[in-house]
Order: structure tokens, then sequence, then C-alpha cells
């Protein structure tokens, strides 16, 4: 094996570790942003939930001062969420739920 030999293959080398290091440092890079991606979501999505709560919160005082049974409201709504749509069985449960049924006490 000759010298040229031996230098065009260290050249070979030393350009793949050149090639290895610039990836590596766009890889370093990206997760740099990333992670600041992250954490800028993180703080965001902590600042919606508070002013969530706060909505919530403001919400159910209306509630309360307008006479509404929010877990009743809440529950109603679930219920209707989880039925299957269409079929003529909805109208027999807004009968049901407008009229007062036996089982209610007068609270």
């Amino acid at each position: 094996m000759g010298l040229g030999s031996a230098t065009k293959k260290l050249q070979k080398v030393s350009e793949m570790g050149e090639e290895i290091y610039t990836k590596l440092n766009e890889l370093r890079e990206q997760i740099v942003e990333t992670q600041e991606t992250v954490n800028d979501t993180h703080q965001r999505v902590a600042a919606v939930e508070n002013k969530l709560d706060q909505q919530g919160a403001m919400l159910e005082a209306l509630a309360e001062q307008q006479g509404i049974d929010v877990d009743e409201l809440l529950t109603e709504t679930a219920i209707e969420e989880a039925e299957p749509p269409g079929g003529d069985d909805d109208s027999a449960v807004i009968a049901d739920a407008e009229s007062p049924g036996p089982t209610e006490s007068g609270e």
C-alpha cells in the first residue's frame, strides 16, 4: 500500500468526521430549539388552563346565582353526548326530562 493510498483514506475519514460533526451540531441546535418550544408551549398551556379554571369558576358562580344546578346540567350533557345520534327515542327522552316525575322531591 502506497503513501498516496493511505493519504486518500485518511482524507476520506477526515471528511466523514467533519460531516458527522456538522450533523451533530445541527442536531444539537434542533434539540435546543425543540426544548425551547416545549418550554414555551408548557407555559402557554399552563396559562390557558389557569384562564379556563377561572372562567369555569365564574360560570359556576353565575349559574348558582341563576338557580342552575351545574352538576345536573353536566350530567344531562354527558348523557346526551353518550347517546347515539338520530332515532325516535330522542323526543321521548326530552319529554321525560321536561315533565317532573313522581320520584322528584320538592327541593
